[in-house]
């Protein structure tokens, strides 16, 4: 049996898919939106060690704990209320499932929390996604130039030089696998024990000491 994956399959899986499909939404209202949620990104503060980090000018994909302050408002009223409730579901969700401790009650509420973030998943793409036409990023429009650019290179044809029409797609097998959460947790453990991000954390941990200059790696001949 498979064990869930919540780095791959949750942060950036089912929430980056998310996040980036309410990027297109507001590019689909207003560019000025984008930048707006960029600045305020930007503003918060750093909290904790390894909690929540300064932010770039230009907004990274781990802002789950962030998110509900920094899209207040940019959204219709109505839809503004179905993308702020999700966006609790889906951080009620993840702190659940990250709990290094479980009880019964504790899987009790990661499955009643499955339960309602897949009820306003859908509400949101039946009502908020229905309701506009979005399309490609930026950076997705450039990455099929670079494929693109790529294979014109190897002799095949072009590709797609414009931003094509992108749905919200609920079609995953990463949204699907969410429900078995809490069978793996009773079966294997909680998720910190088998998580992914533990071997991302070790190699980042790798490659930034060899960015160190030490002696070992600057004068290998003395080591």
């Amino acid at each position: 049996m498979l064990v869930v994956d919540l780095l791959h399959e949750f942060e950036l899986g089912v929430f980056k898919s998310v996040f980036k499909h309410l990027i297109r939404l507001l590019y689909a209202i207003n560019n000025e939106s984008v930048v707006l949620l960029n600045e305020r990104f930007h503003l918060i503060p750093s909290f904790g060690k390894g909690g929540i980090r300064r932010f770039p000018s230009n907004v990274s994909e781990d802002i789950l704990q962030c998110a509900i302050l920094a899209f207040e408002d940019l959204f219709l009223d109505s839809h503004n209320e179905v993308v702020r409730i999700l966006l609790f579901h889906l951080a009620e969700w993840h702190t659940i499932a990250k709990l290094r401790i479980h009880t019964d009650n504790s899987l009790d509420l990661l499955n009643q929390a499955t339960r309602c973030l897949g009820q306003q998943l859908r509400k949101f793409r039946d009502f908020t996604c229905s309701a506009f036409q979005t399309m490609e990023l930026p950076g997705e429009i450039a990455a099929h130039q670079r494929k693109s650019s790529n294979l014109n290179s190897a002799g095949a044809g072009p590709g797609p030089s414009e931003a094509c029409p992108k749905a919200f797609n609920m079609q995953t097998y990463k949204l699907h696998v969410l429900g078995d959460y809490v069978s793996s947790i009773k079966m294997f453990g909680t998720t910190d024990s088998y998580t992914t991000q533990i071997v991302c954390m070790h190699l980042h941990e790798v490659a930034r000491r060899a960015r160190t200059p030490t002696i070992e790696n600057v004068l290998p001949e003395y080591k």
